[in-house]
């Protein structure tokens, strides 16, 4: 700055926060007197979550010393943010929360990348998504976008709280500049409905929502030290300014960005501030404020059993305020009903990992921090807890499945009988082979997972496990850069996704979707694209090895749900991906190139006749493999149906669906089996049905979507086409329509388990769409055609300017109580329900 002594320096702030002052001018020569006025430009600013704690000054600083002058020609009218020379002044320009924040300058969101030297690849990382900070990208028009944006976000908070993806959205939208937008028409009555009403492409998105994943990544960041390693100063910012945007008025977080505060939430985020910087008085009281419903609602003695276990390996939890989790369950015999291997593989996947580290009671380097949040977070001091009694305490605000008197019994049992045996000779040596048997096992799901692993819990686990075996692992290694498969960035901040993505599964749908609108040869491209996708994400071989002792079920022609290096095969995502290449397969290939080879669309047949159960349903990953019953040993107080892999309706319809078109284009191929199949599968679709004429929806929210597939299901099947089935979903559906046309459905339906209006009877273009949907598979247009227009004309009422159709609530959903995002789904359904609304309703009519 020393070449600039003496020139002017301007300081124009902006806010876009309601109640502050638009914009304050102060001119000054001294860069000292500069530097204070940008602390009164943050003291007058109430953007809190763009902040990111007490060093934001010396942020500011280092910013202000970094910056140099853009060329003498670039002067704009505009304001921008950064620094501009203009002859022989020095402008600064600071847009609150811009300036301060140089993560702005600028994240771009990359698609199959993998030249990192310890990453693993099937198929060269197609479908791979990561997003990584670019110091030189973005014009100063697109960082103002991106932070009116955040801003805007920050701003409304409170009430939409889901984020809109929109700096995916800038992104592409500067990047696929050859599109054309049409202008939406809005629709008042009902014969304004034509052909020609405009419809919009899709593309990649969020799925993020719990708010209990990233903490978990951070934990095990700074307990192995590489959190800076792994960490930028852009990605901690940004992860920060998620939790602040999240963070719930009463100063906690929920389970999920929608849910009420939460023990689990309120605790494992706080330390994740803690952990990423942030001082115990920083976000101007947020962190004091989240610190004080942690204490008004007992403490951290009072967060769920997973909760304790991260702050036990963290060392802010004792061991001994856990319920024991015996690695040795992995040593009994396969023919017990609740031997691991048995278990729903995502349930067996967290507590494999858990198991290890309980078994080894691994406690990472107590630091200062630490030291700091044993006094923060509890109401007794540290030393003075009752850790015996902690283990059975759970708050009222988790406590969604609250442990049965077996569990207690057992619990106390192996607390205080069995575990001292095993930490002691000669029980010890049988704890010594449980953990080489656990740790084999772990390294099994690492490398057939390429190190994503099944999800993002077991994925820090894992990690967290191969460092405690060895700091120096090559498998440690190789975890790290699959951190960034599961970050996700949009303009509330930086989130850890639940998955790394859902590509393969939102590109069968957007393909059905598309081709549902006989649009081909307009999105030829984009189907070509799809269609590639699926041709590349199919999983072409089994696991190695004998898949009974690592108890895995074949996988060799299934669809995953994200990726082929991820490559656990799922019924449902098969089914999607089978009928999309099916479809596909009957366009011209000059417009969406060759099919998909006969052989592995038999492999895929294959995959779903071998995933149905004896009563005719299909669960998620694999068979159902042991007893409802086991649920009552659901160590998990936040979560419901997690022991076991149950049947579902929505698995179960795709099934159907997918063995149904199959059976039309090859009706040669094992067709007695496959109609076999489908019989069962659609008796039991019937038998599950609500009395009401509803499916409950384990997967999406919720009634709304269980009865389409519930009704996609059975008139797949053939024989169900007037079925009193058929008319109660019909009925049930018809009566939830909402004054609007459309549907609205909360996500209480699914933890309550009753069907719940969105607050305000607001519609929803995703429900609108499946009930729409169902309604039109179901022949509602025979019979009355005027529930269908009013659904059409609600959706096409929803879509904005720019062709987009608003994000609304959350629609995702597992495992009862936790709701997740499918951003994806906003744009899909809206056209797949007006694309069949057109071709089989207007067209027919």
């Amino acid at each position: 700055m020393n070449h600039h002594h003496g020139s002017e320096l301007l300081l124009r702030t902006e806010s876009f926060v309601a109640g502050t002052p638009p914009f304050f001018r102060r001119e000054t020569s001294n860069l000292a007197e500069f530097r204070h006025l940008c602390r009164t430009a943050i003291g007058t600013s109430t953007c809190r979550p763009h902040f990111c704690g007490d060093d934001r000054f010396k942020r500011l600083e280092r910013c202000a010393k970094a910056v140099e002058p853009c060329h003498p020609a670039a002067t704009r009218k505009d304001p921008s943010p950064g620094f501009r020379w203009t002859g022989s002044e020095c402008s600064f320009w600071v847009l609150v929360g811009s300036f301060l924040d140089p993560g702005i300058r600028m994240w771009k969101l990359k698609v199959v990348e993998g030249a990192n030297p310890w990453l693993r690849s099937l198929n060269n990382h197609v479908g791979r998504q990561i997003w990584e900070f670019d110091p030189n990208c973005g014009s100063p028009e697109e960082i103002q976008e991106i932070e009116e944006a955040r801003a805007n976000f920050s701003k409304h908070r409170f009430e939409k709280k889901h984020s809109s993806d929109l700096i995916m959205r800038i992104q592409f939208s500067k990047e696929n500049t050859g599109n054309v937008v049409l202008p939406p028409g809005k629709i008042k009555d009902l014969d304004e409905i034509t052909e020609d009403t405009p419809m919009m492409d899709t593309g990649r998105g969020d799925y993020g929502g719990p708010m209990f994943l990233m903490p978990g990544l951070v934990i095990a960041l700074s307990i192995t030290g590489a959190l800076n390693a792994v960490l930028s100063e852009h990605h901690k910012q940004e992860m920060c300014r998620y939790l602040y945007n999240h963070q719930n008025e009463d100063g906690g977080w929920g389970l999920h960005i929608e849910g009420p505060s939460t023990m689990f939430g309120s605790v494992l985020n706080y330390v994740t501030l803690r952990l990423l910087g942030e001082a115990a008085n920083d976000g101007q009281g947020a962190v004091e404020k989240a610190r004080k419903w942690i204490l008004d609602h007992g403490g951290a003695t009072a967060i769920t059993s997973w909760g304790k276990m991260w702050l036990s390996v963290l060392g802010a939890f004792e061991w001994s305020g856990n319920n024991p989790l015996p690695p040795e369950i992995w040593l009994l015999p396969y023919i017990l009903p609740f031997h691991p291997g048995r278990m729903w593989c995502h349930c067996r996947m967290v507590y494999l990992p858990m198991s290890y580290l309980y078994g080894k009671r691994f406690v990472g380097p107590i630091t200062p921090t630490v030291l700091s949040l044993r006094k923060e977070l509890y109401t007794v001091p540290y030393h003075e807890i009752d850790w015996n009694q902690a283990r059975n305490l759970c708050a009222k605000e988790d406590l969604y499945y609250p442990h049965p008197a077996v569990q207690d019994i057992l619990w106390a049992t192996l607390h205080k009988a069995v575990e001292p045996v095993l930490l002691n000779w000669p029980g010890k040596k049988l704890r010594e082979k449980a953990l080489c048997k656990a740790i084999e096992h772990i390294h099994y799901e690492d490398e057939n997972t390429r190190y994503i692993c099944i999800g993002p819990v077991n994925k820090v686990l894992n990690m967290l496990c191969c460092w405690a075996e060895d700091p120096n692992s090559e498998a440690f290694k190789l975890h790290i850069p699959r951190v960034y498969d599961y970050l996700w960035l949009a303009e509330d901040g930086m989130k850890m996704q639940g998955y790394n993505g859902s590509q393969s599964w939102d590109t069968a749908f957007a393909a059905q979707a598309i081709i549902s609108t006989n649009l081909i040869e307009e999105f030829g491209s984009t189907l070509q694209k799809a269609h590639t996708y699926i041709k590349n994400s199919q999983v072409l071989e089994d696991c190695p090895g004998n898949l009974d002792f690592w108890y895995r079920h074949i996988s060799k022609g299934a669809w995953p749900f994200s990726t082929a290096d991820h490559g656990w095969p799922i019924s449902d995502c098969t089914a999607e991906g089978l009928k999309a290449a099916l479809l596909l397969s009957k366009i011209p290939s000059e417009i969406v190139g060759e099919p998909l080879d006969a052989k592995r669309l038999y492999d895929a047949v294959n995959v779903i006749l071998s995933l149905q159960n004896d009563e005719g349903g299909y669960a998620t990953y694999e068979l159902t493999r042991s007893y409802a019953w086991l649920e009552l040993i659901n160590p998990a107080e936040t979560f419901g149906d997690i022991v076991i892999d149950y049947p579902y309706v929505e698995c179960t319809s795709a099934a159907i669906q997918a063995l149904t078109s199959f059976k039309k284009l090859y009706p040669g191929h094992r067709r007695e089996e496959i109609e076999h199949c489908i019989e069962r599968a659609a008796k039991f679709i019937e038998k599950i049905q609500e009395p009401d004429g509803s499916w409950y929806g384990s997967w999406g929210v919720c009634f709304t979507y269980g009865t389409w597939f519930g009704v996609l299901g059975l008139v797949a099947a053939g024989s169900y086409s007037s079925s009193g089935s058929l008319r109660k979903a019909c009925e049930f559906l018809l009566s939830k329509q909402l004054a609007s046309g459309g549907w609205g459905e909360s996500y209480l339906s699914c933890q309550n388990k009753v069907y719940t209006n969105l607050e305000g009877d607001r519609s929803h273009v995703v429900n609108t769409s499946w009930a729409m949907l169902a309604l039109i598979d179901a022949g509602q247009a025979e019979r009355n055609l005027v529930p269908l227009q009013r659904g059409a004309r609600c959706l096409i009422n929803s879509q904005m300017e720019n062709g987009d159709f608003p994000q609304e609530e959350i629609m995702g959903v597992f495992n009862k109580n936790c709701m997740i995002t499918y951003a994806a789904y906003r744009n899909i359904f809206p056209i797949w329900a007006l694309g069949e609304y057109r071709r089989r309703v207007l067209r027919a009519s």
